[in-house]
């Protein structure tokens, strides 16, 4: 289980990362990832980025990673090559200038077609961790996660004839789980989501979350601004072929 490379220039490498791959180590389990993968093919960026620390105090390396996406979501990542790139890159993501598209298939049919979330997130006290929307009359410590949403097609699972909708996800912030906690906040979560969709049947052939990476619109050093695409993996291609819509 290997990322493909999308795009790469001297200063940034874009990569499609593959379902079930973590990014870098939790500090818990011993797996491969997006880090190993990219010290054994890019050994030169051991020392572009910033380690993490994990709960246990061990200083896990990222080279060359930016931001990361969830180990079951797929899609399109983009590392940096030289600290130089790597600072620029972080800045873009901290300060919301870069525009990130996800595709997700949800249970049941949105009552409308298109609409925003704006709700903050909160982590719940729970094991595994997770997080949720504050509470009405919570305490608010943040600002508010936003996301934009639409539907591209909705139909119904072949086999148990449930509801089912194709959906496009486009985050303006950037909370962890943010898109799958707001789908679950909108009562339509990510199909197959094992920690916001736990008593509910995996769908449309799913064995994982059903949520993809496709694209991502940022500026590299050299000053151009660039879109990459990450086609959807053959979960998505398979679950789409049930649709009579936008792919």
């Amino acid at each position: 289980m290997e990322p493909t490379i999308l795009y790469e220039d001297e200063d940034v490498l874009v990569i499609n990362k593959p379902a079930g791959l973590i990014v870098h180590s939790d500090g818990r389990t011993e797996e491969t990832s997006v880090a190993e993968w990219v010290l054994a093919h890019y050994p030169a960026l051991a020392e572009v980025g910033e380690s993490w620390t994990s709960p246990q105090g061990e200083a896990v390396p990222r080279p060359g990673i930016v931001h990361r996406l969830d180990r079951d979501t797929s899609g399109v990542m983009i590392l940096a090559k030289t600290p130089q790139a790597h600072a620029f890159l972080k800045e873009q993501f901290q300060d919301r200038t870069t525009e990130k598209t996800y595709r997700a298939f949800v249970y049941g049919h949105p009552a409308r077609d298109k609409g925003v979330i704006e709700a903050e997130i909160v982590r719940i006290r729970a094991i595994p961790p997770r997080w949720g929307v504050a509470r009405a009359g919570e305490e608010k410590k943040h600002r508010a996660a936003v996301t934009e949403w639409q539907v591209l097609a909705r139909s119904s699972d072949p086999e148990t004839d449930q509801k089912v909708a194709y959906m496009e996800a486009r985050p303006k912030t950037g909370r962890t789980h943010q898109i799958r906690v707001h789908f679950k906040h909108l009562n339509h979560p990510v199909i197959c989501d094992k920690l916001y969709a736990k008593e509910r049947p995996c769908l449309l052939g799913f064995s994982r979350q059903a949520l993809h990476a496709f694209s991502l619109s940022i500026t590299l050093p050299s000053g151009k601004r660039q879109t990459f695409e990450a086609p959807p993996p053959p979960d998505f291609v398979a679950a789409q072929s049930h649709f009579h819509g936008k792919g």
